[in-house]
Formats: structure tokens, C-alpha cells, sequence
């Protein structure tokens, strides 16, 4: 008995089924998804990113940070996120309406960065981070990213720009300075903010 046609038509079921469940109902489902407005002062959530940001968005691609840092905020009871204070309320489909491709990350060897912006909104403490994670974080297995950073000698006067580097990870006669992709990952890094109330992430 010849099983070919049974065996096509399985094949033309399978991708049918994946592709209706991957691809055609999630864009039905998200089709009418629009930012939403805060009526108390007008602000719009999500917005897209631009300057700095979305520069740095690129360099956070290419130093591999989605590797050991995952941006969703996982539910109560479906993990330990909330209480560890990732974020107010879990990550929905509408936090990354303006993404493309959506950076939900591969694994947690380090916190989730969905609110790391609104966590650390200091640019001094992730500047800090990115030289030298020992620093703000004792312990850190995280790499440091010091080639993000320029080394200039130390005139009477520390230069604009230059990193507050305490006593003990300074060097004598030098100043810190981050370098353009430092500045811009920086930029990326603090414009993670998904705590905006949205209708559909109440717990």
C-alpha cells in the first residue's frame, strides 16, 4: 500500500496547525493592541525608543546581554519575580508592542532587566556595574565590560563624563570616561521601565 499521500497530507497538517498557532492567531489576538493613554497627565505606554537608547539597544544585542538576562516578568505564583522585585506586575504582550525583535532573553544566570531602569535609574551605579560588577554587586559572576570605558590621565580637575570610581578600584593618575557605545548602552538600560498600569496585567 503506498503511505505517500498519507504522509504528505500529515506533513501539510503539521505545518498548517504550527503556523496557525505561531503566527496567525498571535497577530490575530495582538491585532487591535494601540498604546494606552494615562489620563491623569496625557503620557503615552509603550513608546518606542530613539536616540541614545535605540543605539544602545544594538550594543546590548551584540556584548550577548540577552544571554544571561531574560526582560519578562513572570506572574505570581509562576515564579519569584515580583517578590524579588523585578517588577510591579508581569510583563504582557503589549510591553513589547514596539519591539522588534523582542528581547525576552534565553536564561537567568543574572536578574531579569524588564524594570532595571526603574530599579536603577542612576547612570553613575550602571556605569559602575559595567566597569567592574564587584563594585555594586559583590560577588557578581557577570564580566566585566571595561573596553566600553576609556583610561585618560588625571589633570588637576576630573574630566566631564569621567566615572566615580571608588578609592580602592582606582587607579592613580587616571580617569574613567565611558566611551559612545558605554553612553548608549547605558541609555538602553535605563529606559527599561514596564511598570505603566496596563488593564491586562492586573495580578
Amino acid at each position: 500500500m503506498n503511505r505517500t499521500p498519507f504522509i504528505i497530507f500529515g506533513v501539510f497538517l503539521t505545518i498548517a496547525f504550527s503556523l496557525s498557532g505561531l503566527v496567525l492567531i498571535p497577530n490575530w489576538q495582538f491585532q487591535d493592541h494601540k498604546p494606552v493613554i494615562n489620563t491623569r497627565d496625557g503620557s503615552q505606554y509603550p513608546v518606542p525608543y530613539f536616540g541614545m537608547a535605540l543605539q544602545g539597544r544594538d550594543v546590548y544585542v551584540d556584548q550577548g546581554c540577552t544571554y544571561c538576562h531574560t526582560q519578562q516578568v513572570r506572574a505570581k505564583g509562576y515564579g519569584g519575580d515580583i517578590r524579588r522585585n523585578w517588577g510591579n506586575r508581569r510583563t504582557v504582550a503589549r510591553d513589547y508592542m514596539y519591539e522588534f525583535p523582542v528581547l525576552l532573553g534565553t536564561m537567568r544566570t543574572g536578574p531579569d532587566l524588564a524594570n532595571i531602569g526603574a530599579r536603577q535609574p542612576s547612570r553613575d551605579w550602571h556605569y559602575l556595574h559595567l566597569y567592574n560588577p564587584q563594585i555594586t554587586s559583590a560577588g557578581s559572576i557577570m564580566p566585566r565590560f571595561q573596553y566600553l570605558f576609556r583610561t585618560i590621565k588625571a589633570g588637576e580637575l576630573a574630566p566631564s563624563g569621567a566615572i566615580p570610581l571608588p578609592p580602592a578600584f582606582q587607579a592613580d593618575g587616571t580617569h574613567i570616561v565611558p566611551t559612545a557605545r558605554g553612553e548608549q548602552l547605558v541609555e538602553y538600560l535605563r529606559a527599561q521601565n514596564r511598570t505603566f498600569p496596563l488593564p491586562e496585567a492586573k495580578q
